[in-house]
């Protein structure tokens, strides 16, 4: 027995390992195709908008952009991003890319955006950008050395270099906002819009 009516699997253009678990997790069978474009470029174009606003145009471009490679299904595309004040984060580029975000984010308050949009034949079914907040310690030379090296390659993962899930909790004093926001994917949302869209069991 499955709760999962449809005939196929959702496609999810995202290569998150996060957001594929947290799916399969609850039931959803998925297809993965990461959308190949350059989120860079698109931040850059996109740059007057606010973090919220970046955060949908990406989710929607790659749901759009790997929609065309699945004429007749549905398609989740998802992202995130993270804000400092009037400061937008990428994903780090490297160790060093790394550390000076964390530096940046010790001791402060910032707001994680994150957006999903579900396609199908070129048209948004839905779309919603859930906001987290989260309030950093502050992290000492030491301790950023002791976590980077733990970390190794996963640190240029995520925005942040942090994964909530992980060894990224040891990083924060508070956290306010809905768990599966932080990591990636308004799952809640994501769930209601599959039950009204007939998809899942209701």
């Amino acid at each position: 027995m499955t709760l999962w009516l449809a005939a196929q699997p959702l496609v999810l253009a995202s290569r998150s390992a996060a957001r594929r678990t947290m799916l399969k997790s609850a039931g959803i069978p998925v297809e993965v195709h990461p959308a190949d474009l350059d989120e860079r470029a698109l931040q850059a174009r996109a740059a007057p908008q606010k973090p919220a606003e970046v955060a949908a145009l990406l989710a929607k471009e790659k749901a759009t952009v790997v929609g065309r490679v699945y004429p007749g299904r549905l398609v989740l595309g998802a992202d995130q991003t993270l804000a400092l004040g009037a400061e937008h984060f990428a994903k780090p580029t490297d160790r060093n890319a790394a550390r000076a975000q964390l530096r940046a984010l010790s001791g402060k308050r910032h707001a994680l955006h994150s957006a999903i949009a579900f396609v199908q034949d070129g048209a948004v079914l839905f779309e919603q950008v859930d906001t987290a907040q989260l309030t950093m310690r502050m992290l000492s030379e030491r301790f950023l050395d002791l976590y980077l090296d733990a970390l190794d390659e996963a640190a240029a993962a995520s925005v942040g270099a942090y994964q909530l899930e992980g060894l990224g909790s040891q990083l924060f004093e508070r956290v306010e906002g809905d768990y599966f926001t932080i990591l990636g994917l308004p799952l809640l949302a994501v769930l209601d819009f599959l039950r009204r869209h007939e998809c899942l069991a209701s």
